[in-house]
């Protein structure tokens, strides 16, 4: 396995972002320009590493989002992203190149900064870096997997009529009498033991109630 496999992912994925945390970078770094928090078990070798500079397209984008809600404080933000990849679509090849050109000149920064980098690091650095973002990774795709199962969840239901609907509410409002009458019973036996510390606010204030009346 080559010693630097991976270090471009790795540094793409890593941390937190903000470009006051680049001190010492030096100029080379056009602004705006995303960097990374590196793990403290590295801060020795490398301090700051960059992520990947934004393409010209999602520069854009973030440029005009902030100017698209204004005009349209109601308006989703799926429904402005299509209004601004309409008018980056409409924008003359001249404004284009701008963006283009500092998306250029922010990647081969990028790639200045990441060789030098790379000199520091030693191959347990490498390897760290590299189970760590594989964890990370594992960790993202499970979580899409679960919405999209809960998407296709919500779908079904939607899906149903309400004579179906109506089979699932009633089991849920059995299940519901259910646990009410299980926590009412187990409270009565915490509060004959003494462990009303244990009980919710709600019943001891109800106890406490009771207890004044007598």
């Amino acid at each position: 396995m080559a010693l630097f496999r991976g270090v471009w992912s790795v540094l793409s994925a890593l941390g937190k972002s903000g470009a006051d945390l680049c001190a010492g970078c030096g100029s080379r770094l056009r602004s705006p320009f995303s960097f990374a928090y590196v793990p403290r078990c590295f801060s020795s070798t490398a301090n700051y590493y960059p992520k990947k500079p934004l393409t010209s397209y999602v520069r854009f984008s973030k440029e005009q989002l902030p100017i698209f809600k204004a005009q349209n404080p109601d308006a989703k933000n799926s429904e402005l992203i299509r209004k601004i990849a309409q008018l980056w679509r409409e924008l003359p090849e001249s404004e284009k190149k701008i963006y283009e050109d500092a998306y250029r000149a922010d990647w081969q920064a990028y790639k200045e900064e990441i060789n030098r980098i790379q000199e520091q690091l030693t191959p347990s650095q490498i390897m760290s870096l590299e189970k760590e973002i594989l964890q990370k990774r594992l960790k993202k795709k499970a979580l899409i997997k679960k919405r999209v199962k809960l998407k296709t969840i919500n779908e079904n239901w939607k899906n149903l009529s309400s004579s179906q609907k109506q089979v699932y509410i009633q089991l849920a409002n059995d299940d519901k009498i259910r646990y009410y009458n299980e926590m009412k019973s187990w409270e009565e036996q915490m509060m004959e033991v003494g462990r009303n510390d244990l009980l919710r606010r709600s019943v001891k204030h109800q106890g406490k109630d009771d207890t004044e009346e007598n």
